[in-house]
């Protein structure tokens, strides 16, 4: 038998489903964007013009700012963001919101999670919640060290090192080793109560769509890069491996932590220096051991490696280096004056620049070197860079 309905019930029953969308929808997509320094993002949004200046990349302008010239305001990204107020290097007060500029360290600043999440919006056109957790200052042989790889043991140039400064070996191993784990353990922690209360983050999140972790970006690196004792060996090849079976145990623990065996992890290779870094040791070590994790088999398709150094801003990069060499002659200059005030600061530095130099540098540059100069260019890029990667592991 046949069952028959009557337009007017047929239609009460569409307006009914379209009432409830979730019905038709599709679980929340869930990424997890984690790190340091680099990843909380140093990008001042002043520096946005200079991203238009460059007609390779004045379309990316484009999607970055809405039609009135201001940052864009996501329609479907939220975010959930700690760690990434100014110099409180473990601070767990929480942001959240819809996804838009000012969501870097602090709030006029970006990182990688701006064009991240466009990125993402725009080719899965679907609701996205972004879960950042990020430290300044943090290394993953210690702070971010994943449980699972044990307890820390010093190296004997360590040992050396505390017995030359008169320090109680003891006391001092046992002082680091306490602090082995904590922001792992902070990370873990906020992502799981993001995702045990969606709906505090994303207000129009219906329990019943349900929620699917797709992806995680690592960005991190600096502090083990230069840590001098615990990678003794750092410009030998090798130097950095125990680096890269940390990172590796590190994916282990994050997926089991998260019950999510294949999610796909993109790993940040620190792209500081720009491309010289790639055979110019320490660097180049570095970077072998942070992208090692990519090629190992148990992660095949589920892990890649991307490669900052491609937006380094090499221009940028030399005025900003000519600045610092400006400085001792400046500061003998003002002082001389009797003015030190930063606006003579900057009148007498601007005397070593052309015009056109002194403005790209003004506008392109908001911060140091280990931060990318903290131009909003490179972090765009390099963000867009990572959800591209992480859609290219996604199921099709």
């Amino acid at each position: 038998m046949k069952l028959m309905l009557n337009r007017p019930l047929l239609g009460l029953l569409m307006s009914a489903v379209l009432m409830v969308p979730n019905l038709l929808g599709k679980p929340l997509k869930v990424f997890i964007l984690a790190g340091q320094s680099n990843m909380q993002g140093h990008a001042k949004i002043e520096t946005f013009d200079y991203i238009g200046e460059d007609p390779a990349t004045a379309p990316l302008l484009k999607e970055m700012r809405g039609a009135d010239g201001k940052p864009r305001v996501c329609d479907r990204v939220w975010i959930s963001s700690i760690g990434c107020l100014g110099d409180a290097y473990s601070d767990l007060t929480e942001r959240t919101g819809k996804l838009t500029a000012g969501f870097g360290a602090p709030e006029n600043k970006i990182g990688p999670e701006f064009t991240f999440g466009l990125a993402m919006e725009k080719q899965l056109g679907e609701p996205i919640l972004i879960i950042k957790t990020a430290w300044g200052g943090r290394s993953l042989i210690t702070d971010f060290r994943p449980p699972g790889a044990g307890v820390r043991t010093f190296n004997d140039f360590t040992l050396k090192r505390w017995k030359e400064r008169g320090l109680d070996v003891e006391k001092e191993s046992a002082t680091n080793q306490a602090k082995c784990g904590v922001f792992y353990r902070h990370m873990i922690a906020h992502v799981t109560k993001v995702l045990g209360d969606i709906k505090r983050v994303v207000p129009d999140y219906d329990p019943t769509q349900g929620y699917e972790l797709a992806g995680f970006v690592w960005f991190q690196g600096f502090n083990d890069y230069v840590d001098g004792w615990s990678f003794p060996d750092q410009r030998k090849p090798g130097g950095y491996d125990e680096y890269g079976q940390l990172l590796a145990q590190f994916i282990r623990e994050v997926r089991k932590d998260l019950n999510a065996p294949k999610l796909p992890f993109v790993i940040g290779v620190m792209g500081i220096d720009g491309l010289k870094g790639d055979s110019t040791p320490p660097m180049s070590i570095f970077r072998t051991a942070q992208a090692a994790p990519a090629s190992l088999p148990e992660f095949k398709d589920t892990v890649a490696a991307v490669q900052t150094a491609p937006f380094w801003d090499e221009d940028l990069a030399a005025l900003q280096a000519r600045m610092e060499k400006c400085w001792p002659q400046v500061d003998a200059k003002v002082r001389e004056e009797k003015d030190e005030s930063w606006e003579n600061k900057m009148k007498h530095m601007a005397k070593n620049f052309t015009p056109e130099e002194w403005k790209r540098l003004q506008s392109g540059a908001s911060n140091a070197g280990y931060h990318y100069l903290g131009c909003a260019k490179t972090f765009a890029l390099i963000g867009k860079a990572f959800a591209e990667a992480t859609l290219g592991m996604m199921p099709k």
